[in-house]
């Protein structure tokens, strides 16, 4: 209900919420008497800019406000005047109808000019001040320059990157932020308390988090709720009008994947989606929590700061499971979900990729499938030059010829053929890509190899083709490898130290040797090639089309 955000609209600085580095300031400026001519408020939607505006208006024109006070009285006849909006002296524009030039000379520069009719300031209001047009901030900059005595300009603004230097540079700006969850789940409950409405704490924390940290909203979905409920809201009721989440429920199912009890984490997804949870919803709260989670683990005031707001009830629930979890675990935790949460619309059951999550993060055993999910550590991203990360600490399942600890660099070179032609069948470039790497590290689980240009490391390093020679390298080795790459101009490409046993030329006229670099002759002799366009086509796997 809107009249309840009017309603309860603050009147004076004791009123306000949050937002003290705005409030602090003003409130001294008022009580030492020395008062800005411009201001501009910026921030975005919903977050008190008008609001303070109106407050600041007040005080400045109160009739019974004593040095030293900043807060208005609320009775004298100015402050009557204003909160009713009747007040002449208390010039409200809207600058998205009144971009023009033609409506600041007439409604900003000609009044300016006149005294005030009763009180002390004549204020000017100019919301959604970037809306105005460039010979409007002309105009205006004039007035701002030379601003008559007894008049004071508020410009507020979502969009402070639209206003001109110049403008900004002769006002005193103020940045307002989005309120944290505590705040607006008091004022709520301050108003729960005024309408002797019977409300649970838990409902009004969801009501804040579905707000996003924006108090004219939550105020307002405040309002529909007790529209619906009544004087007396169930959480059935709550959830009529905010879309179904329970953060207790994800930090439960979190703490059954701790415990590796895959039985009560499905059951507990079922039940969420018999109830009429959306999963999408239910996979971005869960990231958020992980996230929350892996923040505390780093730095708990890193966590506070930029972490989501979970409320107290939660916080402490976290906090139960929290010393369980290894920062590997979460990561880990967050990774799969994150992917999960992309495959939910092309499941045909939908629960059932979160269902498998849960199952692999439950169960080190099932890893002996091919790594193609984000379970296992995850490859370096593509623009970097460092080497993949430590190899998996999950178990792997014996291969038919070599297991985890007789697999080495001679194995994997002996059949390293297999491998490219297995991957050519998938990528025809790729497998030339692969002909001219070199391995740098292997300790059983992470091959990590070298190239000598870094446009080849960042093909390997894209996602799908990295899952893609992950999976011939299971299909091949029976053992699933980590692949990482980095880039190593020194080294020799095609020679003793490859990976790639020595690359045989066809006894042709000419024909590409393993680095693209050099022909060979029909007698055997390497010659060297100029013809930088073949060597492109055997590096890609293109062809020229006369």
């Amino acid at each position: 209900m809107s009249t309840l955000y009017r309603k309860y609209r603050p009147q004076s600085f004791s009123d306000l919420v949050g937002q003290n580095h705005v409030k602090i300031t003003l409130e001294h400026e008022i009580e030492s008497n020395k008062i800005a001519h411009a201001y501009i408020f910026c921030g975005p939607r919903g977050v008190g800019k008008t609001t303070v505006a109106r407050v600041l208006a007040k005080s400045l024109n109160c009739l019974r406000r004593k040095d030293g006070e900043h807060d208005p009285c609320g009775e004298c006849d100015s402050c009557r005047e204003i909160t009713a909006g009747r007040s002449l002296d208390i010039i409200e524009i809207d600058a998205a109808s009144h971009t023009g030039v033609d409506n600041v000379r007439e409604n900003v520069i000609a009044v300016s000019r006149i005294a005030p009719t009763r009180y002390r300031y004549k204020v000017f209001i100019i919301d959604e001040a970037h809306m105005l047009s460039t010979p409007a901030f002309n105009a205006l900059l004039k007035v701002l320059e030379e601003p008559p005595a007894n008049v004071v300009f508020i410009l507020c603004t979502t969009e402070a990157h639209k206003i001109p230097a110049t403008i900004i540079s002769r006002c005193q700006r103020f940045d307002f932020r989005r309120f944290p969850l505590s705040d607006i789940t008091a004022r709520l409950q301050f108003i729960a308390k005024e309408e002797k409405i019977k409300i649970d704490r838990a409902i009004l924390e969801a009501i804040a988090r579905h707000s996003e940290g924006y108090m004219r909203d939550a105020v307002s979905l405040f309002g529909q709720v007790v529209a619906v409920g009544g004087s007396e809201i169930t959480a059935e009721e709550a959830d009529l009008v905010i879309p179904r989440s329970d953060l207790s429920e994800v930090v439960k199912l979190i703490g059954f994947l701790s415990q590796k009890d895959a039985g009560r984490a499905i059951e507990l997804v079922n039940r969420a989606v018999d109830e009429g949870i959306e999963l999408k919803r239910l996979l971005t709260d869960l990231v958020e929590i992980l996230r929350k989670m892996m923040l505390m683990k780093t730095s708990p005031a890193l966590a506070e700061k930029i972490g989501l707001e979970c409320g107290e009830t939660v916080e402490a629930q976290i906090a139960g499971i929290i010393s369980g979890l290894e920062l590997g675990r979460i990561i880990a935790f967050t990774e799969k979900f994150m992917a999960v949460r992309n495959e939910l619309k092309g499941s045909f059951i939908e629960q059932l990729p979160l269902e498998i999550a849960i199952l692999e993060l439950c169960s080190p055993e099932r890893s002996a499938r091919p790594p193609l999910s984000s379970g296992r550590k995850p490859a370096e991203p593509a623009g970097t030059d460092n080497p993949a990360g430590p190899a998996l600490d999950q178990k792997t399942p014996a291969a038919p010829e070599a297991g985890p600890g007789k697999l080495n660099k001679e194995i994997i070179a002996a059949k390293w053929n297999e491998v490219l032609a297995k991957v050519k069948k998938y990528n025809h470039s790729l497998s030339f890509i692969l002909r001219v790497c070199k391995p740098i590290g292997f300790d059983g689980r992470e091959l990590c190899l070298a190239f000598k240009y870094k446009f080849h490391k960042d093909r390997i390093g894209e996602v799908n083709i990295r899952q893609m020679v992950e999976k011939v390298l299971f299909e091949v080795y029976g053992s699933p490898l980590i692949l990482g790459a980095i880039v190593d101009e020194t080294i020799e490409v095609g020679g003793e130290g490859n990976i790639v046993p020595e690359i045989t030329a066809a006894k042709t006229e000419t024909s590409e040797t393993a680095d693209g670099g050099a022909s060979v002759s029909n007698d055997g002799a390497k010659e060297p090639s100029n013809n930088m366009i073949e060597n492109l086509l055997k590096t890609f796997g293109g062809r020229v089309i006369n």
